[in-house]
């Protein structure tokens, strides 16, 4: 069974495809458009997005398409992010998955957008025990779940404040660097001394797994109007974060006996965390670099997932959602 997969949660039109086959899924086609017009006004615009989604979707489907090597009439569901994200962005994906489910004839699956980020890391690790935790980290979500079992999620920390993503928007930002931050970040910390501004460990002490990263965007602030050095303040502000990220999870894993760690969602990508997540005794696991992102080929795992789990299809009046928690 081919399994088609659409995500436009926020300013990416995915759509990727997966081969369902004695229970083992196989991602054959990821496309994906990256929209560059938000550049321009240094984050997403959520009108603009939802515009650029239209106007992408025919032709990155068709890219899909041809990749896998199939039609339209070969696939066997279709899956689509119904949240949480953009509201007018995950219309767009949604009511056109529905079209072409109800279309072609062939059961709909409404994915929730964190799921899939977890099911790209499990993409090439199909056997990994449960149950594990799993650290969604990206633009909008820092959260972190204890699986228990396939796509049951306990909830045991999240941010208080800005997700880690949107922390490295808005300090690169500060700093001029350009937009998407994280990347930018990254490149400038290449040759910067990541211990020469003094950063603390956001809610250092604390009984729980929560996170926080208002307070270091604020400490680069006022670091970077203090005169610190471009490069040093980036590769100190992306230490602070991994340092956080690294201790939290090191510290849920300890305090409820796991072994196995899954890191997924867009910071996944950054080199400089998976170094740090990788030098722990907990064994980590992350998504491949092209699955870090939003990207359709982890909607449609996740469709897979539902499908294998054997789980009705969803009704095609289900609607968009843009915040839906995952997990208790």
């Amino acid at each position: 069974m081919y399994i088609l997969g659409i995500d436009t949660s926020c300013d990416d039109t995915g759509v990727g495809i997966v081969k369902l086959e004695s229970g083992k899924a196989t991602v054959v086609a990821n496309a994906l458009w990256t929209q560059e017009i938000h550049k321009q006004y240094g984050g997403v615009m959520p009108e603009l997005a939802s515009r650029e989604h239209l106007e992408h979707m025919d032709r990155v489907l068709s890219v899909a398409l041809g990749d896998a090597d199939i039609s339209l009439e070969q696939l066997g569901a279709i899956a689509a992010t119904r949240g949480p994200g953009l509201m007018g962005a995950l219309l767009v994906g949604l009511c056109y998955a529905k079209g072409l489910a109800q279309g072609l004839g062939v059961p709909f699956y409404a994915a929730h957008h964190l799921e899939g980020h977890i099911e790209a890391a499990l993409s090439d690790y199909p056997d990994l025990p449960f149950p594990h935790l799993a650290l969604v980290v990206s633009g909008g979500h820092t959260h972190l779940f204890d699986v228990q079992e396939p796509s049951l999620y306990k909830l045991i920390g999240a941010t208080k404040d800005d997700a880690a993503g949107e922390a490295f928007d808005k300090v690169a930002r500060l700093l001029g660097l350009g937009f998407p931050g994280g990347p930018a970040i990254s490149r400038a910390a290449l040759t910067g001394d990541p211990t020469r501004v003094p950063f603390g460990l956001p809610l250092e002490g604390q009984k729980g797994f929560d996170f926080s990263f208002s307070g270091l965007k604020t400490a680069a602030l006022y670091a970077h109007r203090d005169g610190a050095e471009l490069h040093d303040l980036a590769a100190s502000f992306q230490a602070a974060v991994v340092r956080s990220l690294v201790k939290t999870c090191a510290r849920a894993a300890k305090t409820l006996g796991r072994e196995h760690l899954v890191v997924s969602g867009g910071v996944a990508a950054n080199a400089a965390l998976r170094e740090a997540f990788s030098s722990l005794v907990l064994k980590t696991y992350f998504p491949p670099m092209d699955l870090t992102t939003d990207n359709g080929a982890m909607i449609a795992l996740a469709g897979a997932r539902a499908i294998k789990l054997g789980r009705e299809s969803s009704a095609l009046e289900v609607g968009a959602e843009a915040y839906l928690p995952l997990g208790a």
